[in-house]
C-alpha cells in the first residue's frame, strides 16, 4: 500500500473541474489522508455546500487511486471548518492570475462575519485598479463578473469566502 505522502502527492494533482489551472491541494479543498490497513480515507472540504464540482473531484480522487492499487478508498466531505478562499495558496493565486481570473483577496473577520475587501481589485490582464462589477455571479457561483474599464477586458474575480 502508498503511504500517506505518496497518496497525497497523487491526489495534489487532481485538478479543480472549474478551474483546470490550480488543483485541489492548491485550491485548499484537500484536508486530510488517513492510511490503514483496512482503507484509505481522503478528507475535502467543499468551497461551498451545493458546489456541482464536488462529485467530479470525488470520482477524480475515487479514480486515481484505483488507478494506483487502492480499491479500499472512501471520501469524506468536511464542513467545518468551513472552506476559505485564505485557504488558497499563493502559486494557485498567481495560476488564477495568469489564466484571467482576479485571485481573491485577503479577507478580514468583522463581528463574526467574512467580509472581502474588494477595493484593491486588479484587472488580471493589465494590471489596472480601473475595474466595474458587471454582476454578482460569473461563471461559477463562486465567482463575480468584473470589467476593466482601461483594457475593456471582461473578468471574473473570484469571490473571498
Amino acid at each position: 500500500m502508498l503511504t500517506e505522502k505518496e497518496i497525497h502527492h497523487l491526489v495534489s494533482e487532481i485538478p479543480d473541474p472549474e478551474i483546470p489551472v490550480i488543483n485541489i491541494s492548491e485550491l485548499g479543498i484537500l484536508r486530510n489522508i488517513t492510511v490503514n490497513e483496512q482503507q484509505v480515507t481522503v478528507d475535502i472540504t467543499p468551497t461551498y455546500s451545493g458546489c456541482p464540482a464536488m462529485k467530479q473531484i470525488e470520482d477524480d480522487i475515487l479514480s486515481i487511486l484505483k488507478e494506483n492499487g487502492i480499491s479500499n478508498a472512501k471520501v469524506n466531505m468536511v464542513y467545518a471548518p468551513a472552506w476559505t478562499t485564505d485557504w488558497i495558496t499563493e502559486e494557485a493565486k498567481e495560476k488564477l492570475k495568469k489564466y484571467g481570473i482576479a485571485p481573491p483577496e485577503k479577507t478580514t473577520v468583522d463581528k463574526g462575519a467574512i467580509i472581502g475587501k474588494q477595493k484593491n481589485l486588479i484587472c488580471p490582464h493589465c494590471n489596472s485598479a480601473n475595474v466595474q462589477m458587471i454582476s454578482q455571479f460569473g461563471s461559477t457561483a463562486c465567482k463575480a463578473l468584473y470589467k476593466c474599464n482601461s483594457c475593456l477586458e471582461p473578468f471574473d474575480y473570484f469571490k473571498c469566502i
